[in-house]
């Protein structure tokens, strides 16, 4: 089976107006959420056989956070930061001839764009941030979506 899981970046930082989009940081519910999320993830044997990330701060560390818990190589790819749905189509069809099952880490609208552009049996209106889709390239179905607030009662 060939498998996608769309991981959207973990809740970023705004205190420092400053700092440009690229550079934001998680915040303290981020670098909460983000090794929750990753647990869940190998309690239930999901564990890709790549990681790739937009190299985006907020990312790149929601995606390092997988990484150390899977136990699986990342990948940066520049693309996923500012690309559309069809720059991330892309990426997924080269990287799936090579692996089974591969996580995407990067940013919302197009993380949710894409989930939806592959879903032939429902539609998401948002992928929230630590979210994860997981879809079956092969049926166009959907594996799971996950997100901390299913889990837990405050945030």
């Amino acid at each position: 089976m060939k498998e996608v899981y769309l991981v959207r970046h973990g809740k970023s930082s705004w205190k420092d107006i400053l700092l440009k989009d690229f550079d934001r940081p998680l915040n303290k519910r981020g670098k909460r959420d983000v090794p929750f999320m990753s647990s869940l993830l190998k309690e239930n044997q999901i564990i890709p056989d790549l990681i790739i990330s937009s190299p985006a701060k907020r990312a790149k560390k929601t995606a390092e956070g997988f990484s150390k818990k899977l136990g699986v190589e990342v990948v940066y790819d520049n693309t996923i930061y500012d690309g559309d749905v069809s720059d991330l189509m892309e990426i997924i069809k080269k990287k799936i001839k090579k692996y089974d099952k591969i996580f995407i880490v990067g940013h919302n609208p197009t993380l949710t764009d894409t989930a939806n552009s592959f879903l032939d049996d429902i539609q998401i209106d948002n992928i929230p941030t630590s979210g994860v889709v997981g879809i079956d390239l092969l049926n166009n179905k959907m594996l799971c979506f996950e997100y901390p607030k299913k889990y837990q009662q405050t945030n």
